[in-house]
């Protein structure tokens, strides 16, 4: 085998794995991309409307807590129920 064939050989086969490496390097900075269908993981933020909703609701439940406890403090029961 001729040597400057095995070198020509070798050269190239340099600059394709040069190309590749250069492409997977391009692959870890990007940004991964957007999969159709796939859901964001983490909290779902709310709206105004949403949060106002909320709002409603837990001053329905705190009201009812109240009236329902007959005031709440000084009563000598904890949040387990018991007189300790």
């Amino acid at each position: 085998m001729e040597l400057s064939k095995v070198l020509r050989d070798l050269y190239a086969e340099k600059e394709r794995l040069e190309r590749t490496i250069t492409l997977l390097e391009g692959l870890l900075t990007a940004d991964p991309p957007e999969i159709p269908g796939a859901k964001r993981r983490g909290r779902h933020s709310m709206d105004a409307a949403e949060r106002q909703e909320v709002s409603a609701r837990m001053k329905r439940y705190w009201e009812s807590r109240r009236n329902h406890d007959g005031g709440g403090h000084g009563q000598g029961k904890g949040a387990r129920g018991d007189n300790r």
